[in-house]
């Protein structure tokens, strides 16, 4: 057993060699040692110089000490053990953790498909039946199989009289229609079965079985005006199922089901077709009366081919946009809108805007729902290069459902890479204890006690329990209607086990990655010594009103007025003015009595403005450097004033006042204090650099 002991100890001392040698010290302060590679990390990151010479990298050195003693000193002071600092170093490591939550593979994948199909346009129609996130499974069923038996319908597959009926079960039985049932409110019931009794009959009424569908079986509330028609749309224009649903779908196929946040759709792809870009025009609008009769709506046709007319004879097509268009939103601006894409406006109108060949091309007379336009042609720009748009791109995939694809990804990555092993009967337990009362949000993890508290998962070597699992259900109620508690509670499980797994990837960055590591202990030492300083030198130069004070008088010879011209210069608006002003100042008039006669018919005659200008600060004072009026008037350019200078006396080398120098005597006051500081640190702080080390550095 002894011998054993040896050994291991003996291991233990060949690994810390090990270790020392691989990442050996390049110095101590106080016998705190700063390793090479911290070192050389932040040497690298602010060394200028193209290529590394032992002289600069000594220089560092010193410089490195300094930052490190000012530091220590904060630690010893227990500035980071203060709520604000810790606070504000949270907030820095969270915004540099939030790249490393993320796989990076999958987000730059989803950039690039992003632009990619940022070059097509796609034309589709859809048909949604709704289907919240929050629905039970019970109403995600009824939802899902009245999608995929209007979907077999699209086919060509009809559904059965027994499929009906098991889908008319469903249907009952959902959250919704119980509800509506128990207040006599069948509506929505009978609005639902029918759609799917009546399929066969509706399927019929047009070639186009989608067409045909669409109006009389999906929920969105457009379909009304829309007849489930979206137009042409491209990438981020859609929520991402619905978009991959979309550009995964050839042109004249139905698509599989898609999910999104708003429930299931079924899209039908029409048409494909190069970006046209973005175009930027002006228009000239006539509206056409709402419930207009036809008499109505020919004078609105005639007015617009006037404007056209007149546009075409010359007359600026803005100066009749703002005249006569009936847009008064742009009307001001000439007409111009804001810079679109396909499926902004009507198709007429985009046709006719992106049919323009040439800037400054304006089209005939166009019909939209909402009147005649003339449109003109500003600018168009097609789709830029990919290095141009990845930023803003990035921030568009940040904010777009799309951008969990990276933490799925990450997610299950952490758990393959960390032996994620989980245990379902100990979730399952909880179907025992989860009642109304959570429904209510009036459930406690008191009642989890009974379980015995068993893991539920484990990921590299960290055990999640049942307690943990309660108290985190508890964090997440919220009253409901819904008549299933533990259904409910159920999907809380996955949720909370992603939180787990991503705050566990979280806590192991300064392990796994040198960079954050780096960057972390960058913040906080910055932070530190922002703080330190803030307190021993910027702020105490502020406050210490007596210091400076007594500064001040020990240093006066150093603030220093050079000889100087105390001049009042009078500005008038004209000759005229300032013949009147030197006329008045050779019979000793006073500035009041000038400007009461000169502004007598015009408060803006006259102006005085007393100046001090240093030697050689204004050519014209410097040539008359001496008491009395300037014979020539001076002509000022900007103001385009007649100005009559007089130099009131010359002021010889005087010392500054205290309030004339308060922000050179506070910045001198401040490097004072700094020095002083410095010189206290160095006395406390004992620094050995190892040499042999530092001639590594590279």
């Amino acid at each position: 057993m002894m011998k054993k002991n040896v050994l291991s100890l003996s291991l233990l001392c060949v690994l810390s060699l090990a270790v020392k040698a691989q990442d050996p010290v390049v110095m101590t302060i106080n016998d705190k040692p700063v390793t090479k590679s911290e070192f050389e990390a932040v040497f690298n990151k602010n060394n200028n110089k193209e290529k590394t010479d032992a002289k600069s990298v000594k220089e560092y050195a010193d410089l490195y000490t300094l930052f490190k003693m000012k530091v220590l000193e904060a630690e010893s002071m227990g500035l980071d053990t203060l709520m604000s600092f810790k606070n504000e170093l949270n907030g820095y490591r969270k915004q540099l953790a939030a790249p490393y939550l993320t796989d990076k593979n999958t987000n730059e994948n989803l950039l690039t498909e992003a632009y990619e199909r940022l070059k097509v346009e796609v034309k589709a129609s859809h048909i949604l039946i709704r289907c919240d996130e929050s629905y039970l499974p019970k109403d995600t069923l009824e939802a899902w199989t009245r999608a995929n038996l209007i979907r077999n319908a699209i086919l060509g597959k009809l559904p059965t009289n027994a499929q009906i009926a098991e889908y008319d079960k469903l249907l009952k039985n959902t959250t919704e229609t119980l509800s509506l049932f128990r207040r006599k409110d069948s509506a929505i019931y009978k609005i639902k079965i029918n759609a799917i009794k009546n399929l066969a009959t509706n399927v019929t009424k047009n070639p186009d079985r989608f067409a045909a569908l669409a109006p009389v079986t999906s929920d969105d509330a457009s379909v009304a005006d829309n007849r489930g028609d979206l137009g042409y749309f491209t990438s981020m224009d859609m929520v991402y199922p619905f978009e991959n649903g979309a550009y995964n779908t050839k042109v004249g196929e139905v698509s599989t089901i898609v999910k999104s946040r708003f429930g299931y759709h079924i899209l039908k792809v029409y048409e494909k077709r190069n970006s046209r870009g973005e175009i930027l025009v002006s228009h000239i609008m006539v509206k056409i009366p709402k419930g207009g009769t036809e008499q109505d709506k020919a004078n609105s046709k005639a007015k617009a081919k006037e404007l056209f007319d007149k546009v075409k004879a010359g007359e600026k097509f803005e100066d009749v946009a703002r005249q006569f268009s009936d847009d008064k939103q742009t009307s001001d601006q000439g007409g111009q809108l804001q810079p679109f894409k396909s499926g902004r406006f009507p198709k007429s109108f985009e046709d006719a805007a992106f049919g323009l060949k040439n800037n400054g091309d304006i089209s005939e007379p166009v019909e939209t729902q909402y009147g005649w336009h003339i449109i003109k042609r500003i600018d168009k720009k097609a789709l830029p290069p990919f290095a141009e748009m990845k930023n803003d791109l990035k921030a568009k995939v940040s904010r777009d459902t799309r951008s969990q694809m990276g933490k799925v990804a990450l997610i299950a990555r952490v758990k393959k890479n960390n032996g994620f092993k989980e245990n379902l009967k100990a979730r399952d337990e909880f179907k025992t204890i989860i009642d109304s009362t959570y429904l209510q949000a009036t459930w406690t993890t008191k009642r989890a006690q009974s379980l015995g508290n068993k893991e539920m998962f484990n990921i590299g070597g960290r055990s999640y329990t049942q307690n943990q699992f309660a108290k985190y259900l508890e964090t997440q109620m919220t009253i409901r209607t819904q008549d299933d508690a533990w259904e409910v509670a159920k999907p809380m499980y996955t949720k909370w086990v992603d939180e787990c797994v991503v705050a566990f990837e979280d806590s192991q960055l300064e392990k796994n990655y040198v960079e954050f590591r780096n960057l972390v202990r960058e913040y906080r030492e910055g932070i530190l010594l922002f703080d330190l300083t803030d307190q021993k030198v910027w702020s105490k130069a502020v406050k210490d009103t007596t210091g400076l004070k007594k500064y001040y008088e020990d240093h006066k010879a150093s603030y220093q007025w050079d000889e100087r011209a105390d001049v009042t210069n009078y500005k008038c608006v004209n000759e005229v003015i300032a013949k009147d002003v030197r006329k008045m100042l050779a019979s000793k008039k006073t500035d009041k009595e000038i400007l009461e006669v000169a502004n007598k018919t015009s408060q803006l005659n006259l102006s005085i403005e007393n100046i001090f200008y240093l030697k050689n600060e204004r050519p014209i004072i410097n040539e008359n450097w001496k008491a009395g009026i300037i014979a020539k008037d001076f002509e000022d350019p900007n103001e385009k004033k007649t100005v009559v200078i007089v130099v009131n006396k010359i002021l010889p080398v005087s010392p500054k006042t205290l309030p004339e120098c308060r922000g050179m005597v506070t910045a001198d006051y401040q490097n004072h204090l700094e020095t002083e500081w410095l010189n206290y640190l160095k006395g406390k702080y004992k620094v050995t650099i190892n040499e042999d080390v530092l001639k590594t550095i590279k």
